[in-house]
């Protein structure tokens, strides 16, 4: 039943591709992944990561680069399942191959089996597949779940999840977040958990220290204070923008989640109350007159939360928060929308005073009115933010010890 599902499913995408974008790009990439597989190095074995999106592969990429570091020499395999992940990088030069993961036909696992030397599995966070798993166990090759985080809805611990109970257990060692996801595992049988934490820490602490100096940015945020939204959404828009309108004083960032030129348009027509610049139309005299800047390219995002005063980080009014740590890790207090509960991060950054739950304009201006009347609030909750991320670090290096590669 469940590989039929998938074939389903296969047959859904290609018939959403004739008219959408990446639902085409999914198809297109799909498409490419035996001709990428076939340069493997048939003398060397690979150690493969599988991610869903950007994100995980953020969770995972400091264990790559340390594995890398230990062993130059060693081959790392890095599969996709999200186009908004794989577009961003399908270049990055720490894997020696990067593709999509095949469907999670029995065919595709052999297939794929047969045409890479995998030596070890790594799945980041979750997405699994049961064809991939039951193949690799079948040959008795290693595989781990890193930065794991469960809660009781999923399927695992459902009276009719024992399909998904017994993919799971195939695994050989689930690093977990926390003490929850590894009682939710020991409830179905499965004690071969370690509480690491998320490796996300380990990767904001990297990206800071190596976060690039962006004159412009600084130019722009002179001496005044700056708030800066981070993978903003239309809806989250509706709920900070009215700020803006009473406080002039403050300068404003603004970093779209998407970059279409219809998103841009739509962001700059909400905006026309304001002076406002394209970053890349930006130079030295109109950044110096305006009061708000909008981010549109990628890749910066993480080095511009060190210039603001206040982080708002988006999604919370819909997909679900983004990474709240890009911004905790300089030491600045973060908001968010309501949608967080699936977040570790953000439930604890919340408990220590580091992180605000926003569910509407009039609690954004409550707590704004808070850090501008009260400077001292507002650097404890930063210096909170920055401490949270320090206590939580070296997740990375205790998987690396753990495991035998």
């Amino acid at each position: 039943m469940y590989s039929l599902g998938i074939f389903i499913y296969i047959f859904l995408v290609r018939l959403a591709s004739l008219f959408n974008r990446k639902a085409r790009l999914l198809v297109k990439g799909h498409g490419e992944t035996f001709s990428r597989l076939a340069s493997a190095s048939k003398d060397s074995s690979y150690i493969w990561f599988h991610v869903s999106s950007l994100g995980e592969f953020e969770q995972g990429r400091v264990l790559m680069e340390m594995i890398k570091k230990q062993n130059p020499e060693q081959k790392i395999l890095l599969t996709f399942f999200s186009p908004s992940g794989y577009t961003v990088r399908k270049d990055w030069n720490g894997a020696d191959i990067i593709c999509y993961m095949p469907f999670d036909t029995p065919r595709n696992a052999r297939r794929f089996l047969d045409a890479v030397n995998i030596s070890a599995a790594f799945y980041v966070k979750y997405d699994f597949w049961p064809n991939f798993i039951k193949n690799l166990s079948k040959r008795g090759i290693r595989q781990y779940c890193i930065s794991a985080i469960f809660n009781p809805n999923q399927l695992f611990f459902k009276s009719y999840g024992g399909f998904y109970r017994k993919m799971l257990c195939r695994l050989d060692h689930i690093f977990v977040q926390d003490q929850n996801s590894k009682e939710l595992l020991a409830g179905i049988g499965y004690d071969k958990t370690t509480i690491v934490g998320d490796t996300r820490c380990d990767r904001v602490l990297s990206i800071a220290g190596q976060s690039k100096e962006l004159p412009l940015i600084g130019k722009f945020a002179g001496d005044s204070p700056l708030f800066m939204a981070g993978s903003s959404w239309p809806a989250d828009e509706k709920v900070y923008l009215p700020f803006f309108e009473t406080h002039t004083d403050w300068k404003l960032v603004v970093a779209p989640h998407e970059l279409g030129p219809s998103r841009i348009k739509s962001l700059l027509d909400s905006l026309k109350s304001r002076k406002t610049v394209l970053l890349s139309d930006a130079d030295e005299q109109n950044i110096a007159a305006a009061d708000t800047l909008v981010i549109d390219c990628y890749g910066i995002l993480s080095s511009i939360y060190k210039y603001c005063t206040v982080a708002y980080i988006g999604g919370g009014f819909g997909v679900g928060i983004h990474n709240t740590l890009e911004a905790a890790v300089f030491g600045k207090p973060v908001l968010f929308g309501p949608n967080n509960k699936r977040f570790r991060e953000a439930q604890e950054l919340k408990s220590i005073g580091a992180g605000f739950q926003i569910g509407s304009t009039n609690e954004l201006v409550t707590i704004m009115d808070k850090f501008i009347s009260d400077p001292a609030y507002q650097q404890k909750a930063g210096q909170a933010a920055a401490g949270y991320v320090s206590a939580n670090a070296g997740s990375s290096q205790k998987i690396l010890s753990s495991v035998s590669l």
